[in-house]
């Protein structure tokens, strides 16, 4: 999926003590360390490490941090590296995926031999993709919410969660008055701020320096910094949180934000689109892309531009997942369209070796949604009337408006040359989806067999 950066500097030689140093009856007592998202280390002595489950740790990991029984269900662990990211069921052996990395990334990935030998994942303490959204602000303890704020945060430094800027600076205001305290007109100025500015914004805004809708804004006759109006930002969230709300009010309302953006709480792969041919030279290519996938739906956001191609809930695609040469996995992603005012179905192919792990994930995604365990499909039927919300919301070339001219589809319609016309229904369509994947393929066979 799509980690940027690299691992901490002690992670490979802790995944070599936690890949090389258990025997295989695995009685000894082993130290191993789980990472929280900001690189905070808990280190773990686990008896018998082969044998232990990810729900043990993750029972480890909750009396360290001393979080409530609810954490369970908020929280998981993942396998991750800059190559892949896998989030562990309760019942795998965190041990036995890693010992199967390096198979996992020839199966799911496309880096190099010499990186393939390389790399080492690292175990995280991350947001259970499965828990959804409308639980999220009924939780009431600080250090849950803590660490979905933290979480939060560095999506959105790091631009995995896209947003306008006008958003980023209410979040970084926010961030502000979290991590710096009450808003003191004396100690918090513009120019305290400005060393500061990428602990708070993304650095991909903060490194662009011209422009109406970048780093500058014209407002009026003169133009505002970022520091001018993260000062007001951080001011205003500090007038709105009173002395017995704390810092809980704070963290709810950087989370409700972020909740408005559809790729809130996604797993994210990579992926590539073909891009519209340029010219008279018919250059197209293709470009790069990752794919988030959530309870809700689907979307493919542009890894360069920081912006969304494409977002679809679950009610408004159809999908299947083929490999036709053998060489490349294809997810196949379908919904309504126009064509110079005719209605048509659109087809864009997402060319990935995790095709196969989308699939899965949105078929599993789609019947937990319809399962009876979930508290209600408030997130599906709010999210049906998502599109006119957020159309409030968007601004003119926001980064969350569909960009359908980026992209490269087939268009088809009942008597099209392309593919012959099957009307589908949104739950299915001309694909046939006779068998249930299930998220489960994202582990070797052996590592997940179900008892």
């Amino acid at each position: 999926m799509d980690r940027s950066g690299t691992s901490p500097p002690s992670a490979i030689n802790d995944l070599h003590l936690l890949r090389g140093s258990v025997s295989s009856s695995g009685a000894r007592s082993v130290d191993v360390i789980v990472y929280l998202v900001n690189d905070s280390a808990i280190p773990l002595t686990v008896d018998g490490l082969s044998a232990t489950t990810a729900h043990e740790l993750h029972r480890k990991i909750l009396e360290v941090l001393h979080l409530p029984d609810v954490a369970q269900e908020v929280f998981a662990l993942w396998l991750i590296s800059p190559f892949l990211e896998v989030q562990l069921k309760p019942k795998h052996h965190p041990y036995k995926v890693c010992r199967q990395w390096h198979d996992l990334l020839t199966r799911f990935t496309n880096c190099a031999v010499e990186d393939l030998h390389l790399d080492e994942p690292t175990l995280q303490f991350r947001r259970n993709i499965f828990f959804p959204k409308s639980r999220e602000l009924q939780i009431s303890d600080e250090g849950i919410l803590r660490l979905l704020y933290e979480e939060a945060k560095y999506n959105v430094l790091e631009g995995r969660y896209p947003c306008d800027i006008e958003d980023c600076e209410l979040l970084g205001g926010l961030s502000c008055c979290l991590e710096m305290g009450p808003y003191s007109q004396e100690k918090h100025t513009p120019s305290t701020l400005r060393p500061k500015l990428q602990s708070f914004l993304p650095s991909y805004l903060c490194k662009k320096k011209m422009g109406i809708l970048t780093a500058f804004r014209n407002r009026g006759n003169r133009q505002v910094s970022f520091e001018e109006t993260l000062v007001n930002t951080y001011k205003a969230a500090t007038e709105n949180v009173t002395a017995e709300d704390g810092d809980v009010t704070t963290y709810r309302e950087y989370l409700k934000k972020c909740h408005e953006l559809p790729y809130y709480g996604c797993a994210f792969f990579h992926g590539e689109v073909d891009k519209p041919t340029q010219s008279f030279l018919n250059r197209n290519g293709r470009k790069t892309v990752s794919v988030a996938i959530n309870m809700e739906g689907v979307s493919v956001i542009d890894r360069k531009e920081k912006h969304v191609l494409l977002s679809l809930k679950f009610t408004e695609l159809s999908w299947d997942h083929t490999f036709p040469d053998e060489e490349e996995h294809i997810l196949w992603l379908e919904f309504d369209g126009d064509n110079e005012g005719t209605p048509v179905n659109k087809l864009l192919k997402i060319y990935s070796k995790q095709a196969e792990l989308m699939s899965g994930l949105i078929e599993f995604c789609i019947e937990l949604s319809q399962g009876i365990d979930l508290p209600s499909p408030e997130p599906m039927q709010g999210n049906s009337q998502g599109p006119e919300k957020r159309s409030k919301l968007r601004r003119q070339e926001s980064v969350l408006c569909n960009r359908i001219k980026n992209l490269t589809t087939i268009d088809y319609v009942d008597d099209g040359t392309e593919i012959k016309r099957v009307k589908p229904k949104r739950a299915a369509s001309f694909f046939s989806r006779q068998s249930s994947h299930g998220y489960a393929s994202v582990q070797p066979s052996d590592t997940h067999t179900q008892s």
